[in-house]
């Protein structure tokens, strides 16, 4: 039995060589299927939601979660996954350097800037994709583990498909925008149980907050992992072909649950749907556990304040609109302005920012006190309000702004990657 299962596993490496020069040399033989799978995207509803429990893989929630996305920056969990594979199989180690090609150098930002010829160490690398989200850096691994990063694409394919992403195909390692890319969010939930299953002792990386490289630090663009209690991973993305997408994962009294939302229409309505996606995973879990029946707890990721689809005011699509002007080339949401010092008050100051909604008050106490710390500047003269739960949501709000001063307040909070919206009176 043993000599058996040796042989199959040699016998599937020598298929994996064959079948990694069959995809790198005719990959171009798949376009009808992601031709159809683009014609899906463009008639479907970009946005796609899925909620599992990471220990037993049941699906919780899913909404369109088999139908294909671009997944934009949260294609480099596959890179990362690839990398701590290599890692562990000891064919990479952290001190080990990165050289930094003059193809990757040239990628768009959101990057880390090494220059052509230069090298970095794989665990600056990690966290550079990680935290930052380098495209240089994502490129940079791949030829390294995979001699171009055409090849590494093929890779990055077989593996999805040995972990059983069957609705995935990878041409890039950065996530920048390629129509032949393609996934869902079942899929990425799936690579996302896989890397914190196979790799816990690097999956640290996909929780850290922070990464100082030379003089410069950079924070996570994962909000959730500041904001919501339990968040420790994973990863965001955004193209304006892709929409916003998150893979978050969490624990809560020994739990883990994963959620991955793909194509939202702002930052922070996809942060917010992930968040409470999370809080109705866990309390359904809690009740299953009680012996309710899971197709009986179904109605409620069915409340409409769950996917926070309502319809929005003028000022909140002005400032939504004002955040999704960006360019291609940052997979993980627009550049930030500088940011300028904005106080509440004067006539017709009855406009709210809006930080969060969060199912427990707590969460949401808990942000309205780190914001108003992070930016009081801004909120100097505001007034700091909770209130009472709203379709079971409680909401982290500062009240009497102008109309002006609170879309001036949430361009303040974008330039630091924190999501708001603006509420009119």
């Amino acid at each position: 039995m043993v000599l058996a299962l040796s042989m199959n596993k040699n016998i599937r490496r020598v298929l994996s060589v064959l079948c990694l020069g069959l995809f790198a040399a005719f990959g171009a033989m798949s376009a009808p299927v992601t031709a159809s799978a683009q014609a899906r995207i463009n008639s479907e509803s970009k946005l796609s939601a899925i909620v599992i429990d990471s220990r037993s893989g049941e699906v919780l929630y899913s909404l369109r979660a088999d139908s294909p996305r671009y997944p934009a920056s949260v294609t480099k969990v596959m890179t990362l996954y690839l990398t701590f594979e290599a890692l562990e199989q000891g064919t990479l180690h952290l001190d080990d350097e990165i050289t930094m090609s003059r193809h990757a150098a040239g990628m768009q930002p959101t990057k880390l800037g090494v220059p052509a010829g230069k090298t970095l160490t794989v665990d600056n690398a990690i966290q550079a994709m990680a935290i930052q989200s380098a495209n240089d850096v994502a490129v940079a691994m791949a030829e390294h583990l995979g001699g171009t990063e055409t090849r590494f694409g093929a890779m990055m394919t077989l593996k999805a498909h040995d972990l059983g992403m069957i609705n995935s195909r990878f041409v890039n390692a950065s996530g920048l925008p390629d129509s032949r890319q393609i996934s869902s969010a079942h899929d990425i939930a799936i690579l996302s149980r896989s890397i914190i299953r196979d790799f816990p002792q690097y999956y640290h990386y996909l929780g850290q907050n922070q990464f100082t490289y030379g003089r410069k630090t950079m924070t996570n663009h994962n909000n959730l992992l500041r904001g919501v209690p339990g968040v420790d991973g994973l990863k965001t993305g955004y193209t304006s072909a892709s929409g916003y997408n998150l893979a978050a994962s969490s624990v809560q009294d020994g739990r883990r649950l994963i959620v991955v939302v793909l194509g939202g229409a702002s930052g922070g309505r996809r942060d917010n749907e992930v968040a409470a996606l999370l809080n109705t995973g866990f309390e359904v879990a809690r009740r299953k556990d009680a012996g309710e029946q899971l197709a009986d707890l179904q109605r409620l990721f069915e409340a409409p304040a769950v996917l926070l689809q309502t319809t929005p005011s003028a000022v909140e699509l002005a400032a939504l609109a004002d955040r999704d002007e960006e360019g291609e080339g940052d997979a993980d949401g627009p550049a930030a302005p500088a940011r300028p010092v904005v106080t509440a008050g004067g006539t017709g100051n009855g406009y709210v920012v809006q930080v969060g909604a969060f199912r427990q008050k707590s969460q949401a106490q808990t942000q309205v006190s780190d914001i108003g710390r992070r930016f009081a500047d801004v909120f100097a003269d505001a007034e700091a309000d909770i209130g009472d739960a709203v379709n079971g949501f409680f909401r982290a709000q500062f009240k009497g702004f102008t109309a002006e001063s609170a879309r001036s307040a949430c361009t303040a909070l974008k330039a630091r990657r924190v999501s708001c919206i603006v509420v009119a009176p």
